[in-house]
């Protein structure tokens, strides 16, 4: 069976000046002790990543939009590009400080001790690319290209739009994590999943694929609906 379990690094970002301190402290104790990557069966081939150095990882998006949302949770995601039309679920923590994955494999996971998406910060959606059985929900996730839509339907009734900036590979022990999970000042939703050659003895990928995106407005769920870019799930 081809189970895969992402493991990666995260820090919340919210408005709080005492929240922000909290938030940077976690990311700094995850930095120095969690593994990031991808696990297979019961073979975890997690690797012990470092920080990567200014210029070795993808850039953070830029031009996104300058208002911040409020916090909410998403419901629902929605790619056009690659045909994902999915609920979302929240993830956590696992008891030895690793994120979460989703239990189902056509359902992606919001890291949910992050920003929820279209708050300034990070906010980071998993999802896994097959199982045993077949594709999964991200199986497509690396053929998207910049300037794809991605929409994500929030709790509260709003549709964040975000619009991809660009998708990298990379080697688990290279994996940028506060590339990834860190706030840049912007608002921006990163998707991540597995990818790259696949270990046949270990029964899992060596890589993972990040799509990193811009927000670029929000618009209510029936007026999204109603242009034809509503919320997930729906055309």
């Amino acid at each position: 069976m081809n189970e895969l379990d992402c493991r990666a690094w995260g820090h919340q970002a919210r408005r709080s000046k005492r929240w922000r301190v909290a938030a940077v402290v976690l990311l700094l104790i995850a930095a120095g002790s969690l593994e990031v990557g991808l696990r297979g069966d019961q073979n975890s081939l997690a690797s012990q990543a470092a920080p990567s150095a200014p210029g070795g990882t993808a850039a953070a998006p830029s031009g996104v939009a300058s208002l911040e949302v409020a916090r909410s949770a998403p419901v629902a995601l929605r790619i056009p590009a690659i045909g994902v039309a999915v609920s979302v679920s929240g993830l956590g923590l696992n008891p030895d400080g690793t994120v979460q994955v989703p239990t189902n494999f056509e359902e992606a996971g919001w890291f949910q001790l992050g920003p929820s998406p279209g708050q300034v910060g990070s906010a980071v959606i998993l999802g896994h690319v097959d199982s045993y059985v077949g594709p999964a929900v991200f199986f497509r996730l690396r053929s998207l290209r910049a300037g794809d839509r991605v929409e994500v339907s929030l709790a509260d009734g709003l549709v964040a739009h975000f619009v991809v900036s660009s998708v990298e590979t990379y080697l688990k022990k290279e994996f940028p994590a506060r590339q990834v999970y860190g706030s840049h000042g912007n608002s921006a939703l990163q998707l991540v999943t597995c990818g790259g050659k696949f270990d046949t003895r270990a029964r899992s990928y060596l890589s993972n694929v990040v799509v990193y995106t811009s927000f670029v407005a929000t618009t209510p769920a029936a007026a999204s609906a109603a242009a034809g870019v509503g919320p997930a799930g729906q055309n």
